[in-house]
């Protein structure tokens, strides 16, 4: 029995290993999102950290800044979903589909 628990905190080890490695890797990936046809574009990597935000100059209307807020809001929100999606898709490749509470 006590074999078979060291093989299977071994595996356990080297899962986690893999993950972290995973993690790293998807961190430094990046997804971009655009809102109001690409007039504000969003990017965000891995790790759901905003990177970077652009404005096209037709889209900073002094006149109607509550429609630059929801288009940089969409754009953000967009951002952050596509990174975990990226984040749950490697995930699962990861661990063949297995859905382990906390990890997706």
């Amino acid at each position: 029995m006590a074999k078979g628990m060291g093989n299977l905190m071994k595996q356990a080890q080297q899962m986690q290993s893999r993950m972290a490695k995973m993690q790293e890797e998807v961190g430094k990936r990046t997804v971009e999102a655009a809102a109001g046809g690409g007039m504000v574009k969003v990017v965000a990597n891995g790790k759901q950290e905003i990177l970077s935000i652009v404005m096209e100059p037709e889209a900073v209307d002094p006149d109607d800044i509550e429609m630059l807020q929801d288009l940089v809001l969409a754009a953000i929100n967009q951002a952050l979903r596509e990174s975990q999606a990226m984040m749950t898709d490697e995930m699962s490749k990861l661990t063949g589909g297995l859905k382990i509470p906390g990890l997706s």
